[in-house]
């Protein structure tokens, strides 16, 4: 996300099964500006699925991993340059669900930083435990198949466009069940930002 003023909106296209039906599903954000957050107690907008990554991780003072993926509990989630509601917005999340990475803590406020690399402060009450993610973002106009079973062998459900979000099921380490545009199926975990390589999530 960037932190110039205006509005930015991401749609992705699920084209389901083999007639290449489209579905429209969108990620989209509206930005007013830009940019650390920790609670003594673990609060449910920090409660996420089980890490096992080869990534290195440091503990919070919440307890718990950073960074670690959470998404977001509102449709409209105000983005503050710093930990306290006197700093000045930076920009407005418009996306409920939209996976975000905590990467620091302090009292009850969170810095996250987005798909697109970008970092700012959100109240913890303001996120969610519930895992999402977004289909390679990084792949503009390109999809991904959406298998019936965790490997390539299996029958493709459907093609997803980048960009879609879905909402995270399961990851063995290597695959993650996913849901999205009615859809359930297996996407390689690779390509999906909101879950770490390697990480299991039940």
């Amino acid at each position: 996300m960037a932190g110039s003023l205006g509005a930015r909106r991401r749609i992705g296209t699920i084209i389901m099964g083999v007639a290449c039906i489209g579905v429209a599903a969108a990620v989209g954000w509206s930005v007013f500006g830009k940019r650390s957050d920790s609670l003594a107690s673990v609060a449910p907008g920090d409660i996420t699925a089980s890490i096992d990554s080869a990534a290195p991780r440091s503990v919070g003072p919440s307890g718990l991993p950073i960074p670690r993926f959470v998404s977001l509990k509102a449709e409209k989630v105000n983005v503050r340059r710093g930990p306290s509601s006197d700093h000045p917005v930076a920009w407005v999340f418009q996306r409920k669900g939209l996976p975000v990475e905590i990467v620091a803590e302090f009292e009850n406020w969170r810095r996250v930083r987005d798909s697109d690399g970008e970092e700012g402060w959100i109240l913890q009450n303001m996120l969610s435990g519930k895992r999402t993610a977004v289909v390679a973002p990084w792949k503009q106009g390109q999809t991904v198949p959406l298998y019936d079973s965790p490997n390539t062998a299996g029958g493709m459900l459907a093609k997803v466009g980048a960009g879609v979000v879905g909402e995270v099921s399961s990851c063995s380490g290597d695959w993650c069940e996913v849901t999205t545009g009615g859809y359930d199926g297996y996407v390689e975990q690779t390509q999906l930002w909101g879950v770490y390589p390697g990480e299991s999530v039940d």
